[in-house]
């Protein structure tokens, strides 16, 4: 175990989960609007265990998906970050910069911040070559966000989320990838 980074933006603070972010979470997570692009809501059961999840993640790696706050704002705004996704596919193994925030947040620049902070310390700090980033096709305000963050899309990319069945609504997704490494050795 090793501690877990905090990263700062201007006006953000990518910061290790607390016991109290766990009600905000959940309420996030019960959102329909919110998890309309996934296939369900989740209960506090299951938003509980997603935290120790994340949580547990921290505290292995260091980094991954950090509680997000907007100091003076609200203390926990959702979470973004960098994750490794759990499934096979021609993209995979890979890093993924992901975000999940609650609605009173959204349209104020703090997912695309937060998630450039996130890949920065994933290409600086951590080395990675690339990050990549996906969702399902119809999900319009993250593939933004993709593209603010500075993540380019190739329909040859997108594929079917093998966690899906055959028929869902959201199982075909679209792929984003980059940036490039700028710094460093190698690059």
């Amino acid at each position: 175990m090793r501690p877990a980074t905090t990263l700062t933006t201007a006006r953000l603070r990518l910061r290790p989960w607390r016991a109290e972010d766990r009600e905000p979470f959940a309420v996030l997570n019960a959102d329909p609007v919110v998890m309309e692009h996934f296939p369900s809501t989740l209960d506090r059961e299951q938003s509980d265990a997603l935290a120790d999840r994340i949580a547990t993640g921290l505290d292995e790696r260091g980094w991954g998906l950090w509680a997000l706050e907007v100091p003076g704002v609200t203390p926990f705004a959702g979470f973004v970050g960098l994750a490794v996704p759990r499934f096979d596919a021609a993209f995979t193994p890979a890093v993924e910069v992901g975000w999940r925030l609650a609605r009173p947040w959204w349209g104020r620049g703090y997912a695309p911040e937060a998630a450039r902070e996130a890949v920065r310390f994933g290409l600086d700090e951590l080395g990675l070559e690339e990050v990549v980033s996906f969702t399902a096709v119809g999900n319009a305000r993250s593939r933004r966000v993709m593209e603010k963050v500075g993540l380019t899309h190739d329909p040859a990319d997108d594929f079917d989320h093998p966690d899906l069945p055959d028929g869902h609504r959201l199982r075909r997704h679209v792929l984003y990838r980059g940036p490039a490494r700028t710094t460093g050795p190698d690059a």
